[in-house]
């Protein structure tokens, strides 16, 4: 026989919120009461072709010009653009332009002065008897140096070359020069400082023993040293209905 258990109010649910049908708010019939409601409208079927051919009235078939209105034909002016005129025609109304006349040509009356008037001519050719010189057949002299005649020059210097016997630059004495002499310790005449040396790095002193790391070891060779590997078991799912072990505490 099955056994029963004791009915437990926690697994008695009600139904969800798709349980429930509420009315439409959309259309006529059925409408929720709750919320207004907006006209209603229906189409009508199509009319048939009888029923048109009936009707006698006629319909925007009319074209009204553009210029007529209620008050009759519009007034404003209206214009056209015509063709271009033959040559013929353009021939009878030739008028002559400004560049047609040319007034310097008429002749002179008796109280109009005439402004003077020059040709343009040909060069004429230089006549042997004319001995004068061109501009640039003149040279001026220059102005650099000391041999100018009418320009107040600086003093000249001329720069001679090197004599290697019994000039200024030889050195018969054989003095040495600056780079010759050694430069003294200053150890020799002054105190000594402290002097000191760099030696090399040394070697912080550590273990250099090996240590196993992490990967050496193999915990899942426990079975070296004990029975049998740990091993876990899946219990059963216990009732969320089960009232908790409540163990009495101090305040």
């Amino acid at each position: 026989m099955e056994k029963k258990y004791p009915a437990i109010a926690g697994k008695e649910k009600g139904p969800g919120p798709g349980r429930y049908g509420l009315p439409p708010t959309i259309g006529f019939v059925g409408h929720d009461f709750t919320k207004p409601t907006s006209p209603a409208y229906s189409f009508h079927g199509r009319i048939s072709n009888n029923m048109l051919s009936l009707d006698s009235s006629p319909g925007p078939l009319y074209h009204v010009d553009a210029k007529i209105t209620r008050f009759g034909k519009d007034g404003t002016p209206a214009y056209s653009m015509l063709s271009r005129m033959k040559a013929q025609i353009e021939e009878l109304f030739s008028t002559p332009g400004p560049g047609t006349y040319s007034p310097e040509k008429a002749p002179l009356c008796n109280l109009q002065r005439k402004p003077p008037s020059y040709t343009m001519g040909r060069r004429t050719r230089y006549r042997t008897v004319d001995p004068v010189p061109a501009p640039n057949k003149y040279s001026l002299p220059p102005l650099l140096g000391s041999h100018i005649p009418n320009k107040r020059a600086s003093a000249s210097y001329t720069m001679p070359g090197t004599f290697s016997t019994g000039g200024p630059s030889e050195d018969l004495a054989k003095t040495p020069g600056p780079c010759r002499y050694n430069s003294t310790d200053p150890s020799v005449y002054r105190p000594r400082q402290p002097a000191f040396s760099m030696l090399g790095r040394h070697d912080v002193p550590k273990d250099k023993t090996k240590k196993p790391g992490p990967g050496t070891y193999n915990p899942e060779n426990v079975t070296a040293h004990k029975t049998r590997a740990p091993a876990y078991s899946m219990g059963v799912r216990h009732s969320e209905y089960v009232t908790p072990l409540v163990v009495g505490f101090s305040d």
